[in-house]
């Protein structure tokens, strides 16, 4: 059973009442409250795993849990005997500590997927659903093989997206280290030098850099309050709706990043799509899922307007066909599985190829920074060089007019 924490009012007395209450799901939650004589306001699953305890659970864990409890099950062994061989084998304690928290959920009499549902950071909705769905069908140990394939190219497509993003970030940090100690250490030298130096007019780039180190060593704090400032802003601005509206936007219009957001987007609806509807999940609770599990609120926004013109009697594809959110080539795969009964092949096809996409964008995107970073760099350096140079070209002038004269 679940725990949920509820809010709701007494019917005779209008009071308020804040509690908790273990049901099955959310209806038989409201059903009981109701029984009380209240009237539920709001009702939330309490998150058990939440605690920072249960945080530390990686990609690569949940994949061995999948597969080896999928092995357990299909070779004829039970649930809870098979729960307890694959907590035997796991080496991360968080994820034993789970796994033996839902043994006593599943011999308490509680489902397995109901179970698996108090630690939403651990197991997401995919998760759930597809466990959900191989209880009902009796194809539990093919739906856990399902869900450790899913997980493992998704997780696969995230490591390359950010090992693509890594590189340009790391080569940014050290251009901003060494700028930094130019600043910080060399100009301010350099300066000591100039001083000294009566009736040499320093040029405007030589001046600008060293009122800039001059700022930067002498106010540091006010430099390093900015930046803290600007994290905090964007962590918190990040999170609203609106600001995660903009950066998802963002992602998907920003150019040779934007194309490669666009296609591994594809390929998570695709793959996310395919697994769930192998394993007999409706096409509704699909959609639903999946805009989930993109993690892009517009393209999430798009299957949820979906879903409401598939009510009203059309295609998948037609829903999506002139959605601008959606790459051409998955409506047009759709909509093949949808005339031939193939759905969950044309969706595994489509995923493939996005996913070969991804890494062909890549290694374009590698091929074109490489040679833009070199340049920023050298165009930085020359800027720096000068700054500090053209002082002494300039002195070297005067003294030859001089001696000239």
């Amino acid at each position: 059973m679940l725990t949920f924490n509820y809010e709701a009012t007494n019917s005779k007395t209008g009071q308020k009442v804040k509690a908790k209450v273990q049901a099955d799901n959310e209806q038989g939650a409201a059903k009981l409250i109701k029984e009380q004589g209240l009237t539920p306001l709001s009702i939330k699953v309490e998150k058990a795993g939440s605690s920072s305890r249960f945080t530390r659970i990686k990609a690569k864990d949940r994949v061995l849990f999948s597969r080896q409890l999928s092995t357990l099950i299909n070779a004829g062994l039970p649930l809870v005997q098979s729960l307890r061989q694959t907590a035997n084998q796991t080496q991360n304690k968080p994820l034993k500590n789970i796994i033996n928290q839902v043994i006593n959920d599943v011999e308490a009499g509680s489902s397995f997927s109901s179970s698996l549902a108090k630690y939403p950071d651990v197991f997401n909705r995919v998760y759930i659903s597809l466990v959900e769905a191989g209880e009902a069908s009796g194809t539990l140990d093919a739906s856990l093989d399902r869900l450790a394939t899913q997980q493992e190219k998704d997780a696969d497509i995230i490591s390359k997206v950010r090992g693509a993003l890594a590189y340009p970030v790391i080569v940014l940090l050290v251009m901003a280290a060494v700028v930094g100690f130019m600043v910080v250490k060399v100009l301010p030298t350099v300066q000591n030098v100039y001083k000294g130096l009566n009736g040499v007019s320093l040029p405007i780039l030589t001046r600008v850099l060293l009122a800039f180190s001059h700022f930067v060593t002498h106010y540091w704090f006010i430099v390093l309050l900015i930046i803290v400032g600007l994290i905090f802003f964007y962590s918190r601005w990040s999170k609203t709706t609106g600001g995660r509206s903009i950066i998802d936007k963002g992602k998907m219009k920003a150019g040779p990043i934007g194309r490669l957001y666009m296609k591994m987007y594809m390929a998570r609806f695709s793959r996310t799509a395919n697994t769930l509807v192998g394993s007999g999940v409706p096409l509704i609770q699909v959609l639903e899922i999946s805009a989930d599990a993109v993690d892009n609120v517009h393209i999430a926004s798009s299957l949820r307007k979906a879903i409401e013109k598939i009510k009203g009697g059309k295609a998948l594809s037609e829903s999506i066909r002139d959605d601008p959110n959606f790459l051409e080539l998955v409506p047009s795969m759709i909509k093949i599985g949808e005339d031939s009964g193939a759905m969950e092949t044309m969706l595994d096809k489509t995923a493939d190829y996005y996913e070969k996409e991804v890494d062909n964008e890549i290694k374009a995107i590698s091929t074109i920074i490489e040679p833009f970073l070199m340049i920023v760099m050298g165009i930085i350096a020359l800027i720096i060089v000068a700054a500090i140079l053209l002082p002494i070209y300039g002195l070297v002038n005067q003294s030859g007019f001089t001696n000239s004269v």
